[in-house]
């Protein structure tokens, strides 16, 4: 798959390893190119190196081998989103993630910017324990959004939340890596086969490695057949 316009790729990762200090290795000589912004998925079963992958790329940890290249500024977003809203508000959790160089009106004029964004206009000063949960997960988007971050981390983001929030949620991020202006490069995790049909295309992990780049829909139809005989 080619780069976009020419341009440099928005991630890639060579022969990336990690090892945990019991010994455990959960990626191995993992390589990894997202060419340009859009939405990329990846799909494998529990302990194959995913979130070890998500936490490497957002340097919450340092690999053991191999290189990172991150040209976009990361931001992770995760399963759930009572782990990373922090304040009372929707208004003052964002500020957390707000640059500091901004102005007080700068400050409050990108809050309500982003807030938009994500379908939560006027929410400035709600409670966030109000919120639903696909809302909180929004929200938690919406706080990413808001610290300039260009390449959204999402760890399995819809698991914890109904049809209909899920449905929001994938088509909200489906839009922001596809509109015209500053669209933004998300890799999604996932087990929810059903999401392949959003993405540009889609990896299946095994072992701490990532196969290749293939239409949502093919690494459907390949799976299929293995979940139903999990299932």
């Amino acid at each position: 798959m080619a780069e976009a316009d020419g341009g440099q790729p928005s991630l890639v990762a060579e022969r990336l390893g990690f090892t945990w200090p019991t010994g455990h290795r959960a990626l191995n000589h993992c390589n990894l190119t997202i060419p340009h912004p859009g939405l990329w998925m990846l799909v494998g079963g529990n302990g194959c190196g995913k979130s070890t992958l998500l936490r490497l790329i957002a340097g919450l940890l340092e690999p053991s081998q191999g290189q990172l290249q991150r040209p976009l500024k990361p931001a992770l977003v995760f399963q759930n989103p009572d782990h990373q809203l922090l304040l009372p508000s929707c208004g003052s959790d964002l500020e957390l993630s707000l640059p500091s160089s901004l102005t007080a009106s700068e400050r409050l004029e990108r809050v309500h910017q982003v807030l938009q964004q994500v379908g939560l206009g006027g929410f400035r000063q709600r409670p966030i324990h109000s919120l639903s949960g696909g809302q909180k997960q929004r929200l938690a988007i919406a706080g990413a959004l808001a610290s300039d971050a260009q390449l959204l981390l999402m760890d399995e983001p819809t698991a914890l939340l109904d049809e209909t929030s899920q449905q929001e949620v994938i088509s909200l991020i489906h839009q922001l890596c596809h509109r015209q202006e500053a669209p933004i490069t998300a890799l999604w995790i996932t087990h929810r086969l059903e999401e392949l049909s959003w993405c540009d295309a889609a990896a299946l992990m095994e072992r701490g490695s990532i196969g290749t780049w293939q239409s949502g829909a093919t690494l459907q139809n390949q799976l299929k057949p293995l979940a139903t005989r999990k299932g």
